[in-house]
């Protein structure tokens, strides 16, 4: 008999007979549901030594010795992104970070991934609503020749004429799959409806807007935009400080310092406002709720932040238990307060069985309402802040994850202190002010109703939201 056949034989044993006992009535103690150990109290989050300065060009850069595992993520975010975005040129930050992966004016993009696969590691070119990040991870003894190359990439991009009608196909081909599904549509939707024509509010591009970018717009769009007064380098894990700071001195020194970053901040909506997309004959809603709310800064922030997993936002959420465990009508409701810079919106989603569309709209806005007139009981409230302080604890436990944390903090403006106290103050929040929270912030007749779903079946079940009713 082979090891893994006793192991097996052992283990099936040992079911059987712990079933007898149990059927037998002989082991009522051993049926008995153990008693999970109880949560330690969650620590304060010691942010690791950091040693940071600015270069004379306005570059700020930020070296954080992190771990033991030999390797160093090397990130350099650029305030550049879709805030810089004008009228009619959706997707067009996108297409100018697809192009920067092309390769440098003295490489090719097969010669960049050569040398990056020499140095244990991967490089990329990511564009968001605020950021693009230049950047990846590289074995230790690498770092100074990978802060030399993320130079090389965001100084002088190759930007190829040749690849830009590739590109665009691959783009066309995204921009039809999301134009086919309903969260796509629906999240598109519900940003015009908070955002507007603001950069925030535009998700996508027509496709004859996609296709007329030029490789003159994509370079038009780096020159003005990329520079090193808005840009901050972030170097987290181990490595040899003095070479990497030689390296960006070297590198990033005579960088041209550009202009400073955009501010166009938006004002957004908050309003009852109901959107009906028809999707014939789909079998499920595609449901999105929300509201503008304060931003990292505000004082409500972190408490916003546990609200939001009580209501929606956590597997054990009063939403998701309601509408999923309780009553079946989606498999994957959730919430999230999502970001920008100095702005953030709360939003619950849900795809759920067309017909109970309108049921659904009812129990999430009955949820919200309930934790607005009656404060949550302290024990399920612990249980939503403990799990929280956990990911939080998860979130600063690689180098990639540091590194997230300070950008966050940088671009928020925000300082160290929201990162070393977050774990006390978000222990802190109380039931009472949960319910605060929820009273001045997550108002039901402030927020957008977007569904996607057929019309024929739907239309009924959502027209009495669409007017609040005082």
């Amino acid at each position: 008999m082979t090891r893994e056949t006793t192991v097996m034989h052992r283990t099936t044993t040992a079911v059987l007979l712990a079933g007898a006992l149990t059927l037998g009535g002989g082991g009522a103690a051993a049926a008995q549901k153990e008693t999970p150990p109880p949560v330690g109290t969650p620590k304060d989050f010691k942010l690791p030594a950091k040693r940071e300065f600015t270069l004379a060009n306005g570059l700020e850069v930020t070296l954080v010795p992190f771990g033991t595992v030999p390797k160093a993520s090397i990130s350099l975010a650029v305030r550049t992104g879709r805030i810089d975005q004008q009228a009619g040129q959706v997707w067009l930050p996108e297409l100018t970070a697809d192009l920067m992966n092309e390769g440098t004016a003295a490489k090719t993009s097969a010669q960049v991934a050569e040398q990056v696969a020499g140095m244990g590691g991967t490089i990329n070119v990511g564009v968001a609503s605020d950021v693009t990040n230049i950047g990846g991870e590289v074995l230790s003894e690498s770092a100074p020749e990978m802060v030399r190359l993320v130079a090389e990439l965001v100084r002088t991009p190759r930007l190829p004429e040749s690849e830009i009608e590739r590109i665009k196909g691959d783009r066309l081909r995204n921009l039809a799959i999301a134009k086919s599904q309903p969260q796509p549509i629906a999240n598109e939707e519900f940003r015009k409806l908070l955002y507007g024509d603001h950069p925030y509010g535009q998700l996508y591009p027509t496709e004859a807007m996609l296709k007329g970018y030029t490789i003159a717009q994509v370079r038009d769009f780096h020159g003005k935009n990329f520079g090193a007064a808005r840009s901050h380098l972030y170097v987290a894990g181990v490595f040899d400080a003095a070479a990497v700071e030689a390296a960006i001195r070297q590198a990033f020194g005579d960088w041209p310092r550009g202009s400073a970053p955009t501010s166009r901040p938006p004002s957004p909506k908050a309003e009852r406002t109901l959107a009906l997309i028809d999707r014939p004959d789909a079998v499920q809603s595609t449901v999105i709720i929300g509201l503008p709310v304060p931003g990292a800064a505000h004082r409500d922030y972190i408490p916003l932040q546990v609200t939001d997993a009580l209501l929606g936002g956590s597997f054990g959420s009063r939403i998701t238990s309601n509408i999923r465990e309780d009553k079946g009508y989606t498999y994957s409701p959730f919430s999230t307060v999502a970001n920008f810079r100095n702005q953030s919106y709360w939003y619950e989603q849900a795809d759920v069985t067309t017909n109970v569309t309108g049921a659904s709209i009812k129990e999430i806005l009955g949820e919200i309402e309930r934790l607005r007139s009656d404060a949550p009981p302290a024990a399920e409230l612990d249980g939503i802040k403990n799990n929280l302080a956990g990911i939080f604890t998860l979130q600063n436990g690689s180098r990639g994850g540091i590194i997230g944390q300070l950008s966050f903090v940088d671009l928020q403006g925000l300082d160290d202190a929201y990162l070393t106290n977050y774990v006390r103050t978000l222990l802190a929040v109380t039931p009472q002010e949960v319910q605060r929270i929820a009273r001045e912030h997550l108002a039901p007749e402030n927020m957008a109703i977007v569904v996607v779903g057929d019309r024929k079946t739907v239309a009924g079940q959502v027209a009495p939201y669409d007017t609040v009713v005082p």
